[in-house]
């Protein structure tokens, strides 16, 4: 027992060493400080007791020590692929050796450092220690009682740091936000073995996989599908696209006042323009995985999981058809802005199969001190050092910003807004707006520059809020701000709630309106798509677009309720939305009701099909070359774009290019105080009027 605790406790040490010295684990507060120095004894003292079972000391030392080495191996390849890739290794990246030798480049020996020792030094004192008879083999038989009393201790404590995790962080296992997540609250031991389950779950299903199931998801998609409105087909065809993804923003902000001042003022306006198309009636449907739930239905047309996400679970080696590919291949240069680590929710990967040349994460700007809050850089700021990656993309451009100020639980620091709150008693709630309306003032100094660059001229802005932003739990306290008795809140109210911002603004367009359609995520991708001139009908994507007048208005939440425009779903409840109580159906109505929930449950059944089982493997639309994940490289900036510019020299088509070699970086104003200025709400940046294309 002696030999076993040195062990254990030699291990527990040296993976503290790789938490606080070679893994940014990113610890927040106290609470999490504590889960970390726990979480590496429960699963080390499960492992190494093992031993425990073997009665004679020939076969106890050597099995112990060999647990040890190959724990300490696990243990330092991650540290190892950690230098290089920000990022755990997967059970499939070990499985696949060639490919992680292939990522790591034959660099292995660089990313090496001198305390490396540490990680083996342990090892090596046992073994000397034994050698010189300062440990000493036990020879007496051990009781099996000893094993089974190690076990179940270790699982009690392996019970309490889960408990903890899940205080922490709720959800932690079936979200899977990121694989840095589960490291620090359950120790890698933990997350290799939850990885491999969960790999072999998904190998199984796509190892029974058919060509074959294709065909019933195809039937479904075909007669589903909704041509487009010829007037709005193409009418930003060749522009360059710009997404701007809204964090956590519900469609209540748009338009709304508190103490007399507008939350959103400048979206507000955005909304109205005669330049932009918005919906009024457009909800998201994620399920778990949220922002990246979201960011599956924009990019790829299907929907996310039952649970957890995709990205986490899927994105390393999944077969998409997605939009940064079909952009790339029409000749667009892609790219995404995010000011969170590259690893949470496994984007780094992800995006590579999604098809995105560029991912300028959290590692491309600098993110100290208060830059940036608990989920990365803040909004003025991402906006602002995005510039200078902006500038050098070859036009026309996909680009998408992902902003998270806007981000639970609201926190802003005082310096960076003085937009005075409600006082509904949840600060939850109340710090919403503050954070809302920082979003909205970023988003105005991000369309200054586009209007004094010129960008805005050639350029299609696409604005989406991604998910809810106030939970269900807090929506009583927020329905005092909208006018709703607190007593008469349901969960019909909750639904309606869902709602989220979906606009289309092409400065210098004057035909847009505010749109009434009821549509969700999953339609974002084909409509854009239209718009832009480009044909759907070879793809598999589940939802249609907008403006057709094909369109099926019934949206699908992903735990299978639904809403539409005369009536809302909810367990089964059906509400009829003009009175908003529930409806007694009779029977011609309840086959109606029926024909909906057949349609929300194919639909949702055939996405998790294709997906899970990795069906677009199959399938092979005419005149889409599929994507390799190996062609991009996230580390390397814009060093080809720049080599391009060069080459190309007066006819490269980037900003900077078009501005006579010369940055744009000047054209941006801000009024960020960690860049030195004093934040005002006073309208100091004045935006030309999207509707005069006079120049002025």
């Amino acid at each position: 027992m002696g030999f076993v605790t040195l062990l254990v406790v030699l291990f527990w040490l040296k993976t503290l060493l790789a938490y606080f010295v070679d893994f940014k684990l990113g610890l927040s507060d106290p609470f999490q400080f504590l889960i970390l120095l726990l979480n590496p004894l429960a699963t080390t003292i499960l492992l190494f007791g093992l031993a425990l079972y073997f009665k004679r000391a020939r076969f106890f030392y050597p099995f112990i020590f060999l647990i040890d080495i190959l724990n300490s191996l696990l243990l330092y390849i991650n540290v190892i692929y950690f230098r290089e890739f920000t990022d755990f290794m997967t059970v499939s990246t070990m499985l696949g050796y060639s490919k992680v030798d292939q990522g790591l480049s034959g660099s292995s020996l660089a990313l090496t450092s001198p305390h490396d020792i540490l990680y083996w030094l342990d090892l090596v004192l046992v073994l000397v220690l034994m050698a010189t008879r300062r440990i000493y083999l036990d020879p007496r038989p051990l009781n099996k009682r000893v094993g089974l009393a190690v076990t179940s201790s270790a699982l009690l404590l392996f019970t309490v740091n889960l408990t903890l995790g899940e205080m922490d962080r709720p959800q932690l296992l079936t979200r899977t936000f990121d694989r840095t997540y589960l490291v620090k609250y359950l120790g890698l031991d933990a997350f290799t073995v939850y990885d491999g389950i969960k790999s072999q779950h998904t190998s199984e299903l796509r190892s029974h996989a058919k060509k074959s199931e294709l065909s019933g998801i195809l039937k479904y998609v075909h007669k589903n599908y909704a041509a487009p409105d010829k007037n709005l087909y193409g009418v930003a065809k060749g522009k360059n696209v710009i997404i701007i993804h809204l964090e956590s923003f519900q469609q209540f902000l748009i338009n709304k006042k508190v103490n007399g001042q507008e939350v959103t003022p400048f979206l507000n306006k955005l909304y109205k323009s005669k330049a932009t198309y918005s919906f009024d009636n457009f909800f998201h449907e994620v399920g778990q995985g949220k922002t990246s739930d979201a960011e599956t239905m924009l990019e790829t047309g299907t929907y996310g999981l039952p649970q957890g996400s995709l990205f986490t679970q899927l994105g390393n080696d999944n077969t998409f058809q997605a939009a940064p590919a079909i952009f790339d291949q029409a000749g667009y240069s892609t790219a995404v802005f995010h000011g969170n680590v590259a690893s949470f929710w496994n984007r780094s990967n992800t995006y590579k199969n999604l098809g995105y040349q560029y991912f300028f994460d959290a590692s491309y700007y600098d993110t100290s001190g208060d830059k940036s809050l608990g989920y990365g850089l803040k909004d003025k700021l991402l906006f602002n050092d995005s510039v200078k990656y902006l500038q050098h993309l070859q036009q026309p451009f996909y680009v998408k910003y992902l902003t998270v100020t806007n981000h639970f639980p609201f926190t802003l620091d005082s310096e960076d807004s003085s937009f005075k709150t409600p006082n509904t008693g949840d600060k939850t709630v109340d710090n919403y707006f503050k954070t809302a309306h920082y979003l909205d003032q970023s988003i105005k100094e991000f369309y200054a520059y586009l209007h004094k660059s010129g960008l805005d001229k050639n350029s299609l802005v696409m604005i989406y809020g991604d998910h809810y932003g106030i939970s269900n739990s807090s929506n009583k306290s927020l329905a005092k701000l909208l006018g709703v008795n607190p007593d008469d809140w349901n969960d019909y109210d909750n639904a309606q709630l869902q709602r989220v911002p979906l606009m289309f603004n092409m400065p210098g367009y004057k035909k847009g309106k505010v749109e009434h359609t009821y549509g969700g995520e999953v339609d974002v991708l084909p409509t854009l798509m239209h718009l832009m001139g480009m044909n759907t009908k070879k793809y598999i994507q589940f939802g249609t677009d907008l403006f057709s007048k094909a369109h099926n208005p019934v949206v699908a939440f992903r735990n299978r309720d639904w809403v539409s425009p005369d009536y809302t779903s909810i367990d089964g409840t059906v509400y009829s939305n003009k009175t908003q109580e529930e409806i007694h159906p009779n029977k011609t109505l309840q086959a109606k009701l029926d024909a909906m929930q057949k349609h929300v449950n194919q639909g949702l059944n055939d996405s998790d099909s294709l997906n899970q089982k990795n069906l677009l493997r199959f399938f092979h639309p005419k005149g889409f070359t599929a994507v390799d994940p190996s062609d991009f490289n996230y580390s390397d900036g814009l060093e080809k774009e720049e080599k391009l510019e060069k080459k190309l020299g007066l006819k490269s088509t980037s900003l900077f290019s078009r501005n006579g070699d010369k940055s744009t970086q000047p054209f941006y104003k801000t009024d960020a105080p960690e860049l030195g200025h004093k934040t005002t709400d006073s309208n100091r940046i004045k935006i030309t009027n999207q509707d005069d294309t006079s120049g002025k």
